[in-house]
């Protein structure tokens, strides 16, 4: 059975499904993610590209290239951030998708902190998940 899973960008103009299930939770801490996201970490979730597809909003979808290869997605009208590719990388063919931006339900129980050296000085962690730095 495939898993199905809807998202958006807060103002609606873009939206999204995945026809696959989601793998590799990952919170992240480098600098970059969080200037991203405006916050102490960014979670994503990875998915193949060729599982994911844009319903709406084609038009809105901006990108900008953080670091060389790696392209960040967002919407162009309110900001959202919403995925992260790697076309240089070993997972060149695979997505990682802003999982606060589902708006189908979903849970994980395998889950990681990734870049925590990077981490800002202000929060701290909870130990129950593996960490890398």
């Amino acid at each position: 059975m495939n898993e199905f899973f809807q998202g958006s960008c807060l103002c609606g103009a873009v939206t999204y499904c995945i026809s696959t299930a989601l793998k590799a939770v990952t919170h992240c801490h480098c600098r970059k993610c969080r200037k991203s996201h405006g916050a102490a970490f960014a979670t994503y979730a990875s998915a193949p590209a060729s599982a994911v597809s844009i319903l709406t909003g084609v038009e809105a979808l901006k990108g900008y290239e953080s670091s060389e290869g790696v392209t960040r997605r967002f919407c162009g009208t309110c900001g959202s951030s919403l995925f992260w590719s790697d076309s240089k990388g070993a997972f060149s063919q695979w997505i990682s998708i802003a999982i606060a931006t589902l708006d189908t339900p979903f849970s994980v129980k395998k889950q990681k902190h990734s870049c925590v050296g990077e981490k800002a000085s202000w929060y701290e962690i909870d130990a129950r998940h593996p960490q890398t730095i």
